[in-house]
């Protein structure tokens, strides 16, 4: 006799039911906005009212993903989207003095000649950051484990170096991108499965720290700072266990951030600067990395 066939599931899936509420009969009572299934209702789900579930599903879908892909940790690369690689960098210098030549009263175009020189200068971020991920991935990635895997904001400039470097070491990394008013493309360079979109800033920046291991940031503007201070902040408060937080480039983060005024002002404790540590090259980083976690299987 032939063995009974059970079904793995008794309900039909959501999937399946969204199927067939297609195929309903058309009549006026179907065609209302009400009778449409809740999970299918586009306009219901962007209403206000719905912002809960619309951070909870934020939160759930990159999660199950990398789950399903065995992310198991990562670690984070900020900076600057506005540092590119060098031919651009330098077509961009090129630019801004051939505006400056045809219009040699304009100071806004020679303002402009000042800062593509600086962004040239600073094209050796954007190498670092390539050459840091690179190292990360092949010493990391082995045997199909993703550990430690690459993960930036998405965009271009640093981001976009990080992304390059794991590509270039044949591994996997993952970017988080988000809505801008602005066009913001995910780089080439991400892992295709692993590029995702948000549109809350704050579910964003949690799973940039659900799985880090590690944080560099390079030098950068806003967007950079604030993901740095938060992160600090968490770990100066204990909210998330200590990790290695890299400034890379003691020299731009000194410029820009004058930490001994605030001890002097009493606004941070002189031990909050061991929260982190200055970096300038690309094995330096590993290497500390590498130091923090010595009893770690991570060589």
């Amino acid at each position: 006799m032939a063995e009974l066939e059970i079904p793995e599931k008794m309900f039909h899936s959501a999937e399946e039911d969204a199927d067939v509420a297609k195929r309903v009969s058309d009549t006026v009572q179907t065609r209302s906005p009400s009778y449409r299934l809740a999970y299918t209702d586009d306009d219901f789900l962007l209403r206000d009212e719905l912002r809960p579930v619309r951070l909870q599903l934020e939160l759930l879908k990159p999660e199950l993903l990398q789950q399903e892909n065995g992310i198991n940790s990562t670690i984070v690369v900020f900076g600057s989207a506005r540092i590119p690689d060098r031919e651009t960098a330098t077509k961009r210098l090129h630019k801004a003095e051939q505006r400056a030549i045809k219009y040699p009263d304009n100071k806004e175009a020679a303002r402009d000649v000042k800062i593509a020189r600086r962004i040239l200068a600073n094209v050796k971020y954007y190498d670092e950051a390539r050459e840091l991920a690179g190292i990360i991935t092949r010493n990391s990635q082995q045997d199909e484990k993703c550990d430690h895997v690459v993960i930036t904001g998405g965009g271009p400039g640093i981001m976009e170096a990080a992304n390059r470097g794991a590509m270039d070491a044949d591994g996997k990394s993952i970017g988080l991108n988000i809505v801008l008013p602005f066009e913001q493309s995910p780089n080439r360079y991400i892992t295709p499965e692993l590029t995702f979109q948000f549109h809350y800033f704050a579910v964003r920046k949690m799973h940039f720290l659900m799985r880090a291991r590690a944080l560099v940031a390079f030098p950068g503007g806003f967007g950079t700072l604030d993901e740095l201070f938060e992160t600090l902040t968490l770990i100066q408060t204990k909210k998330i266990r200590p990790v290695p937080v890299l400034l890379f480039g003691k020299e731009y983060w000194q410029r820009i951030i004058n930490f001994e005024a605030m001890i002097e002002e009493g606004t941070i404790h002189a031990d909050d600067m061991k929260l982190f540590k200055y970096v300038e090259t690309a094995t330096d980083a590993w290497q500390s990395i590498r130091s923090f976690y010595q009893h770690a299987e991570i060589s």
